[in-house]
């Protein structure tokens, strides 16, 4: 265990969990047949491999674009050895052309889902809330029209959210974000990664990616009158709902970039007065998010990070011998 624990990040998926070290990613997921199946991947962030993606609020945009990615990629593969069992029939025929048809088609269908699903997210939590707000007649201020429209963002994500959270089956994918979290906190604290050391620790942790929602959420507010402020000053007058629409979504990824760097920051001074109170609300929206994993749970996520752990050892070895 290095003196000084690299930076490692993770992420919920089904059955199991990914776990993100500087130079490899280890997903491990659980099979019906109760045993851990773990994939591990090389990885260095394109913020390390181009030094110009580096820059601060740039590498925030970069990095989020990067982790969707890597996130829509595992969610795939978490989902493909769940159901392992349930399809070995038709996996065996792998000669058959109709098995390869199905595969493309298959692969076609989650491409269309995930345009879909980004389509919705983006109307339901990005235009639906500068719609209400242009509704409501409020102020067409910049300040004004911005916190209500913030608000009702906010408070569509809360229903949401507590709305999936009554599924079982997403409950079980909030309990493996749990065992992400005390993963990871057990390994920050030097700690043997091992269940009965990684049970004591909190399912809530500063640098959560829903954390970072919200982060974004409250960013959106002040940055978006701050443009919509300087569009009458240049244009001449108020904007209209596709303007607004245009003008906030262009400026998106400079919000998710500042808010990636108050996030780091965040999590570096997590003992700090004022960043205990900053980060406060989004510790509260992992109330939700997260939920007390199983020790089996807990297991998969250590395998997860140790994986991810030993590839990335392996490679700083193998350069320090070249």
């Amino acid at each position: 265990m290095p003196s000084k624990p690299q930076s490692v990040g993770g992420q919920a998926v089904i059955e199991g969990v990914m776990m993100r070290a500087p130079e490899a990613i280890a997903t491990a997921v659980r099979t019906l047949d109760k045993k851990i199946t773990v994939k591990v991947d090389p990885y260095l962030a394109l913020s390390k491999r181009y030094k110009i993606l580096n820059i601060p609020i740039l590498r925030g945009a970069v990095s989020l674009f990067e982790m969707l990615v890597i996130g829509i990629r595992t969610l795939s593969y978490s989902a493909d050895v769940a159901m392992k069992e349930a399809q070995e029939e038709e996996q065996k025929k792998e000669d058959n052309p109709r098995t390869k048809r199905q595969a493309f088609f298959d692969e076609l269908l989650l491409g269309g889902s995930l345009v879909l699903a980004l389509a919705l997210g983006v109307g339901l939590f990005f235009f639906l809330p500068l719609l209400a707000a242009q509704l409501l007649h409020v102020s067409r201020g910049a300040l004004g029209f911005n916190l209500i429209a913030g608000g009702i963002r906010i408070a569509i994500f809360l229903a949401y959210l507590w709305a999936i959270s009554r599924w079982k089956e997403i409950r079980r994918i909030f309990e493996y974000h749990g065992a992400e979290h005390k993963s990871i906190f057990t390994y920050e604290a030097g700690e043997e990664l091992t269940v009965e050391c990684a049970r004591k620790y909190s399912t809530l942790h500063p640098r959560c990616g829903t954390s970072f929602i919200l982060i974004v959420a409250i960013s959106a507010i002040l940055l978006f009158s701050v443009t919509d402020a300087l569009f009458v000053v240049t244009f001449g007058h108020l904007q209209n709902l596709g303007e607004r629409f245009l003008t906030h979504f262009t400026f998106l990824p400079l919000v998710a970039g500042a808010s990636y760097e108050l996030l780091k920051l965040s999590g570096k001074r997590s003992e700090h007065r004022i960043m205990k109170a900053f980060i406060a609300p989004g510790l509260w929206l992992q109330k939700i998010t997260t939920k007390e994993p199983d020790d089996e749970q807990l297991e998969v996520a250590l395998v997860a990070l140790k994986s991810a752990l030993a590839d990335d050892h392996r490679k700083g070895a193998k350069k320090d011998n070249e």
